[in-house]
């Protein structure tokens, strides 16, 4: 069982536009809204690998309720706690002409301490028979600074491997609680560490608590770096369309991998191939099923070294 944690939920608005061009007026040829947030567009891939995820999170207001309607009708659990402020809204403009997404990010709702030590509470009783818990994006305003850390150690404690999936100060203070996978991209991973060389900066990271670092480089593939080795994945080609949702299909097949057991070659495999499926797609959350099977079989999965020692 996989349990996603989405702490600033949020309902996804996508507009079409023919070309995106600044300090102008637009026409949106198409639009489309549905409940969102990096751990719910988790939940909606894994269910088209065959999963049944539990989704939790925070979620208030009207919005709060599209989101969790929205949940419903795509037959996922739903989990999530309710607060009193009003969840966020994101908007994504896509371009018809060259595939590209500018996207804006609502900030999220004002989260009290009752209110996170009643859903920290609530995801503990979530945790028996849980395998594997994502946990992505970003914090709403009122947390910790370490509220990953917080529920990182919650999962361990439960006997639940994590994935993470979140930027900045979010990633740096949950290093040290030891998520087993952290997923960031390849700028997140210089942010955090200060180092612009990929491997460099996924080592850094390792060194500072987790255990294994899948790094995305976009069209480029993904590089790992775990206590088994370093591997680089690599699609067999480059793919236009909608990329907001790559990132969230790839940790989708990460989670998948890890509960499965599946070699780390394997699943960096389905990470691409899912992941590269996903950029097809008008809106995040949802996979292309022809690419998907055409990808896994023609991504490439290269050995970078020898065995890492993993830390004392």
């Amino acid at each position: 069982m996989i349990l996603t944690v989405t702490l600033n939920a949020a309902l996804d608005v996508t507009w079409h536009v023919e070309r995106l061009t600044p300090r102008s007026s637009h026409r949106v040829e198409a639009a489309r809204e549905r409940a969102g947030g990096k751990g719910v567009n988790v939940a909606r891939v894994l269910s088209f690998l065959g999963h049944a995820p539990i989704a939790t999170g925070l979620a208030g207001g009207p919005t709060g309720r599209l989101i969790r309607d929205g949940l419903r009708a795509a037959g996922i659990r739903d989990e999530f706690a309710e607060v009193a402020g009003e969840s966020r809204r994101t908007l994504a403009v896509v371009s018809r002409e060259d595939g590209d997404a500018t996207v804006f990010n609502g900030q999220g709702p004002r989260v009290t301490a009752a209110e996170w030590t009643a859903f920290r509470h609530h995801y503990a009783t979530l945790l028996p028979g849980v395998r594997v818990v994502v946990l992505s994006g970003s914090v709403p305003p009122g947390l910790p600074g370490d509220a990953y850390a917080q529920l990182i150690r919650a999962a361990a404690e439960a006997g639940a491997a994590t994935v993470l999936d979140t930027s900045g100060p979010a990633l740096t203070r949950a290093l040290a609680a030891g998520p087993d996978v952290v997923k960031p991209n390849a700028d997140e991973l210089a942010a955090a560490t200060g180092r612009p060389d990929l491997p460099s900066a996924a080592a850094a990271v390792r060194a500072l608590g987790a255990r294994a670092v899948v790094a995305s480089a976009g069209p480029e593939g993904l590089h790992a770096l775990t206590a088994e080795g370093a591997w680089a994945a690599v699609p067999p080609e480059r793919l236009s369309g909608n990329p907001t949702g790559a990132g969230d299909a790839c940790v989708a097949a990460l989670a998948a991998g890890l509960a499965a057991g599946t070699p780390w070659a394997d699943t960096l495999r389905e990470a691409v191939a899912v992941s590269a499926a996903a950029v097809p797609c008008p809106v995040a959350g949802d996979v292309d099923a022809g690419v998907y099977e055409r990808f896994r079989r023609q991504v490439r999965v290269e050995s970078l070294s020898p065995t890492v020692r993993s830390r004392p």
